[in-house]
């Protein structure tokens, strides 16, 4: 049994010096191995990244090379040429009735847009602010409701429009009238 127990014993004897594990690096020497790792994973998932970026564009630009969407060219007849204008709302609800028999009342609030940097029409439309209210309600009481259709709608933003600039206004032009508020109601 004594011999059994020396076999136990060989491995804590300081002979065996080859059998120990390898001393591991300390310091900067340690570092190094584990930084140019991360970078390396760093580096390979950033070129993961482009190259999906760079195919799916192409794939969603059906092509690469061509653009999907081309400007208009300005001059063509179907390019819209919005104007913008400046609204005058100062006006604001005017309700009144029609001229049926039966009793209707219409109820209405409109914008007028003039030129832009017109500065004469915004002074004469604010001085004549009551005037243009008495003219809206004098204008829709003078009307039938059949008049005032949704169908006739264009009919009348222009009616108006003609009539303040020949008979209202002295210098201020109207360039288009807007319906914010177009009811028409028959009473009971």
């Amino acid at each position: 049994m004594g011999d059994a127990e020396e076999n136990l014993d060989l491995g804590d004897d300081g002979g065996s010096e080859g059998l120990t594990a390898p001393k591991k690096a300390s310091g900067v020497g340690a570092l190094l191995p584990n930084l140019l790792k991360f970078i390396a994973i760093g580096l390979g998932a950033l070129i993961f990244i482009v190259t999906v970026a760079v195919v799916t564009f192409t794939v969603m630009s059906k092509g690469g090379g061509k653009a999907q969407s081309s400007v208009a060219d300005p001059t063509s007849p179907y390019v819209s040429k919005h104007v913008e204008y400046a609204n005058y709302t100062l006006i604001g609800q005017v309700t009144t009735r029609t001229r049926d028999k039966v009793v209707t009342n219409v109820t209405v609030e409109i914008i007028l847009q003039y030129d832009l940097n017109n500065n004469a029409a915004a002074t004469e439309l604010t001085a004549r602010q009551y005037d243009l209210r008495d003219f809206v309600r004098q204008y829709f009481s003078a009307k039938y409701a059949t008049d005032l259709s949704p169908e006739n709608e264009l009919r009348l933003k222009n009616e108006i429009r003609d009539i303040l600039n020949t008979r209202i206004l002295d210098t201020a032009k109207i360039r288009n009238v807007l319906f914010l508020k177009l009811d028409v109601m028959e009473m009971p």
